[in-house]
């Protein structure tokens, strides 16, 4: 094929250098076109091969997911995952990181996190009902920590409540390790009927392409390129990368997509993400199998004077790409024009194969659409296998000087497990009027309109965990989901990903996903719980400091029947606390082992796959029946902290029984063992509960009385309640007014 009639721009090694191109990727681009690109032609190659879009460094390891099951309807490869949760009901979901504009920009980072990923699911005919996010920030005293929490916060508040999207639950570490690199990863969960889905192949000849949603401007130019790259101590210069966002947008956007799927106009669409209309125009012609041509001068145009290099490469927000059946476009336009959107017709389907860009009568690109979707390179990076770290013993920790409540009170007042209120305070969590459990328990659950059925939902990852052993803190992730959507009564059905890692170029780091992807497929694949999309945040280092390895797991399981759940807060006098699930006394890596000696060390606690399938089964069990209405599981700071966050949420005080075993007590009090349950009933229900777990072959026994308003344990003073809040509500609002 010739050169396009137009290539103004020499191409220079220091050109190709500046679009990211390594090694011998620049060849293989000039083998492929069979001559020198245009200026054009180089930058949609650079943002289709970049890591943000092409995966090129982790394709090969995360085809060995499991992505399949009977509830399964789609898995990765869309825009996001479909799993079946009966009666003709589907649930769309997915998570996405917009880690490095977040840092760049944290409002409009944060908020177009949230944008993208609504966009995701409701292009698949889904409403979005719920939004949750992960988010991870540096040292609080680092100076940029306060005003990056202020910002993200703001965005995703901003965004969020603007659409009228309830965000319903997440998790917000702090920690050195993101102090050059922090992560705000966005998760979206939708529902739609399954006979109602829309995908993005554009199949067909001679089909309209559509341009819908807002006008596009010079925001977030190579944004994903940008997302692909290492920080250094300019990247404050890479703010025009990032994208502005417009709520208000996005909220008409969603009517008046729903209202186009209502019809039978749609032959595909498609959402312009990372990459604007360079990914979408390209990835819905292959999927099609066509080719596409393009007028750019039909792009509706937020600038003057826009290039066709600055259009294609736009990531603009608010935007759609839709393929439409002949003949209808006029009757979608009404619909659009209603909704007081842009609608441009602004190209057609080809049987060429080919991509053709044309703007003012001139080819400025003419580019194989096979080619360009799928011949960015797969590396099979060298890797380093991160070394199984020895097991710390219970005792090589010292106990508390002052006791286990003292201890558990200053616990409660540091960063890593102080409330979170402040933050979620400022979400709209029950927006849309179906939300049952807001942030603050085990799991999010939004019920299904006009049914009896619930979704529950959760977000986790112990990063931690994670650096010590990236194999068992993956496994630790996804179990933690897995457990905290049977917590309030659910059935895990399937996970969505972000993987947030430093320079896979380095290989100790790209050791940590590899032994990270071996832990989740090992996981999923006991749990039967399926990986049906996902995303991978690569290069989060700066200056060469990568952050700690953050592979954060969203979880979406099955609740029945909604009346039927379970809650963290104790909510009745004289019901007795039993602990399902065996105790070690584990605190290699614990939060304890941090307050109690500045450092975390040794392994993470060990997972037992068959024992959390047990316990899960019988608490799912006593909840379905009716026999408890009251769970937590104990995560981060081990039993004590799981049922002090029982007695601040139920308001409702604690006698704790002594613990009388082989452990040092504060092991038994701290140590973050996994596949634990804290379950209140009432006292005539506690010996067929601890009967059912030892039949089971799980550990169970009573640790405490529910009652007064205080945590009292024998031989030390009694902890107010009311101190116990002021301590753990206390920190960030603080820390957040500079006090």
């Amino acid at each position: 094929m010739s050169a396009p009639t137009h290539k103004p721009t020499e191409i220079t090694a220091a050109l190709v250098a500046e679009h990211g191109f390594k090694g011998d990727e620049y060849a293989r681009l000039l083998e492929i076109l069979g001559r020198e690109p245009t200026l054009l032609e180089l930058g949609i190659f650079s943002v289709m091969w970049s890591e943000h879009c092409s995966y090129k460094s982790s394709r090969f390891w995360l085809k060995q997911l499991p992505t399949t099951g009977p509830r399964v309807i789609q898995g990765p490869g869309e825009n996001a995952g479909v799993i079946d949760i009966g009666d003709g009901d589907a649930i769309i979901f997915k998570m996405e990181s917009h880690n490095h504009p977040s840092y760049i920009e944290p409002y409009q980072g944060a908020a177009t996190g949230v944008g993208g990923i609504m966009r995701d699911v409701f292009t698949m005919g889904a409403r979005p009902i719920a939004n949750l996010n992960a988010l991870r920030f540096g040292d609080p005293s680092h100076p940029k920590t306060r005003r990056l929490v202020a910002g993200v916060v703001a965005g995703i508040g901003g965004y969020g409540n603007s659409v009228g999207v309830p965000t319903v639950g997440g998790e917000t570490n702090f920690d050195p390790g993101y102090n050059g690199n922090i992560l705000v990863n966005a998760m979206c969960v939708g529902l739609a009927r399954q006979d109602k889905i829309f995908y993005s192949a554009a199949k067909g000849v001679g089909l309209p392409v559509i341009y819908v949603g807002s006008k596009t401007g010079r925001d977030g130019i190579h944004g994903a390129t940008m997302a692909s790259a290492e920080f250094d101590d300019k990247t404050d210069e890479k703010r025009p990368t990032v994208q502005v966002g417009d709520p208000f947008t996005e909220k008409l956007l969603i009517e008046a997509c729903l209202e186009l799927m209502a019809t039978d106009m749609i032959i595909a669409i498609q959402d312009m993400g990372a990459a604007g209309l360079t990914s979408s125009t390209s990835e819905m012609a292959d999927k099609g199998g066509v080719g596409i041509e393009l007028d750019l001068d039909q792009v509706p145009q937020r600038e003057a004077g826009m290039t066709a290099y600055e259009m294609m490469l736009s990531e603009s927000q608010e935007r759609m790409l839709v393929i439409l059946k002949p003949g209808r476009e006029a009757d979608a336009q009404t619909i659009f024009k209603k909704w007081e959107l842009d609608f441009a017709v602004i190209g057609r389907t080809t049987d060429t194969g080919r991509m053709i860009v044309k703007h003012k009568g001139i080819v400025e690109a003419d580019l194989p659409v096979d080619k360009l979707a799928n011949s960015a390179p797969l590396y099979e990076r060298p890797y380093e296998l991160t070394p199984t770290p020895k097991n710390i013993l219970p005792e090589w920790v010292a106990a508390p000087e002052n006791g286990q409540l003292a201890f558990l009170k200053s616990m409660l007042g540091t960063p890593h497990l102080a409330s979170r209120r402040w933050i979620w305070e400022q979400y709209d969590t029950m927006v849309m009027g179906h939300t049952l459990q807001r942030p603050g328990g085990d799991a999010a659950v939004v019920r299904i309109p006009g049914t009896t059925k619930a979704v529950a939902i959760s977000c986790d990852v112990t990063p931690r965990y994670v650096a010590a052993d990236p194999r068992m803190g993956t496994i630790q992730a996804v179990v933690e989901t897995w457990r905290n959507i049977a917590a309030v009564g659910g059935e895990g059905i399937a996970i969505t990903d972000n993987m947030n890692f430093g320079n896979p170029e380095r290989p100790p780091i790209m050791g940590q996903f590899v032994g990270s992807v071996q832990g989740m497929k090992e996981a999923c694949l006991a749990l039967k719980y399926p990986v049906v999309s996902g995303n991978v945040s690569l290069y989060n280092e700066t200056n060469g400091q990568g952050i700690p390895p953050t592979p954060a797991i969203g979880g979406v399981g099955l609740i029945p029947d909604w009346t039927k759940t379970a809650k963290i807060a104790l909510q009745s006098d004289g019901d007795l606390l039993l602990v399902i699930g065996r105790e070690n006394g584990h605190l290699g890596q614990s939060l304890y082992q941090l307050a109690r000696t500045g450092k975390t060390e040794g392994a993470p606690p060990p997972v037992d796959l068959p024992e959390e399938i047990k316990a899960a089964n019988l608490v799912r069990a006593l909840i379905r029946e009716s026999k408890t209405t009251t769970v937590h599981d104990c995560s981060d700071g081990g039993l004590l902290v799981a049922v002090a966050e029982m007695a601040l949420a139920g308001d409702l005080g604690v006698a704790l029984h002594p613990y009388e075993g082989r452990l040092p007590a504060h092991a038994a009090w701290f140590g973050e063992d996994q596949g634990r349950y804290v379950v209140a009933v009432t006292p005539a229900l506690a010996e067929e509960v601890a009967e059912r777990a030892k039949l089971l072959g799980l550990a169970c026994r009573i640790v405490g009385r529910a009652g007064g308003d205080t945590l009292t344990l024998k031989g030390e003073v009694p902890l107010a309640l009311a101190d116990l809040r002021a301590a753990h509500e206390g920190w960030l609002p603080g820390y957040m007014a500079g006090r």
